[in-house]
């Protein structure tokens, strides 16, 4: 360890739990949305019975204690104050990991996992594992200036790396992580052995290239998307700010936005809370809540989602795609991706895999780890 990295506990005082239940108990509802589905958004009845969970029965304590009881840290980077766990394998020769979390998510998403990947059955499967909070999410500062963009948040994980002592690793995400991780293949390729995501980027190609079946229907999932369910996205991307009020100083309002997006991503028959227990869900919100990084958190869009490159990535990449999250045409990303090695189309899971399926993304994250030893 290095003066520059210091080990850290997260400890939130009981008056910030307090000051959480008050504020659910004040609650002013709006009236019941004019549908009976989640067409206009979150569904008055979910977000009220989630509520009164949360005030009365749901217990953030305990996510507090599986959160102390792995190694964590915070360093500065260009300036700004990064939080990250790292938790090392028992085996010394463990393949170094770097996971990158997205939106809405914090490094909770992980917990389920990094002992799937530290310690598995051959340890000649195991990683290192490094998960830092993105700026203005969870334990991490939050910028105080514009900047802040997919590039350099690439940039600045491959300091930490550095700074940690790993010359060669790989690099995970989905959603930010996946737009993180294909940067830092860019951006670092001498130190990137390989980049593995489950929700792989691409622009549409230059040249003419060939559509399968599979290929065709992701093309209809991404027209379905922007038609019908990326009204977020484009709030998030112009105005942040005027959103960020509501999400700062009224729980069920960040409750009500976040869940939205679990259901519409989660792999789920119609129960979200099957997919994505209520606790779990209720951690991710909790984080963002106690941290307040509402407002925060939403200016990664107004940096990147429209105007961030996707440069080639020349390293080798691996794609393991839930069916949930599978908008993207496989022939994009080959030409995005010019060592594409390692494209699996999953029989089931969404958006969230490390907290949907983490057994099976632990899998798939060992399968293109062995490919490239």
């Amino acid at each position: 360890m290095t003066p520059d990295i210091t080990p850290y506990q997260p400890s939130i005082p009981e008056s910030a739990l307090t000051d959480l239940r008050e504020r659910l108990a004040r609650t002013r509802w709006p009236e019941a949305e004019t549908v009976g589905d989640w067409s206009q958004g979150t569904p008055l009845a979910f977000v009220q019975e989630l509520c009164d969970y949360w005030a009365n029965e749901y217990d953030w304590r305990a996510t507090e204690a599986r959160l102390a009881a792995l190694p964590q840290f915070r360093t500065s980077i260009d300036g700004l104050g990064v939080h990250f766990l790292h938790v090392r394998s028992s085996n010394p020769d463990a393949t170094p990991l770097l996971m990158t979390h997205g939106w809405p998510s914090t490094v909770v998403e992980f917990l389920d996992i990094i002992e799937l990947l530290t310690e598995p059955e051959d340890p000649a499967d195991s990683f290192h594992v490094v998960c830092p909070s993105l700026p203005g999410h969870g334990f991490s500062d939050r910028p105080d200036r514009t900047g802040w963009s997919v590039g350099r948040i690439a940039d600045a994980w491959a300091e930490l790396m550095a700074g940690l002592g790993y010359d060669r690793y790989l690099a995970h995400g989905g959603d930010w992580g996946s737009w993180v991780s294909a940067a830092l293949g860019t951006n670092d390729p001498r130190h990137v052995a390989g980049v593995h995501l489950t929700m792989p980027l691409a622009r549409p190609p230059e040249r003419q290239v060939e559509l399968d079946e599979r290929d065709r229907a992701a093309m209809a999932r991404m027209a379905g998307f922007g038609k019908n369910r990326s009204g977020y996205a484009a709030i998030q991307s112009t105005r942040p700010q005027a959103l960020g009020y509501g999400l700062n100083d009224s729980p069920a309002a960040l409750l009500g936005w976040i869940a939205d997006r679990f259901w519409a991503w989660a792999d789920h028959d119609g129960d979200l809370t099957k997919a994505v227990g209520r606790d779990r869900l209720l951690d991710i919100v909790t984080m963002y809540w106690l941290t307040g990084t509402g407002t925060s958190s939403l200016r990664l869009f107004w940096e990147s989602f429209d105007s961030e490159p996707m440069h080639p990535v020349e390293v080798p990449v691996g794609c393991s795609v839930f069916p949930k999250d599978a908008w993207l045409p496989r022939a994009w990303a080959a030409e995005r991706f010019t060592d594409l090695r390692y494209w699996k189309d999953l029989d089931s899971g969404g958006h969230f895999a490390a907290l949907e399926r983490p057994e099976v993304l632990a899998a798939e994250l060992r399968v293109f780890s062995r490919m490239l030893r």
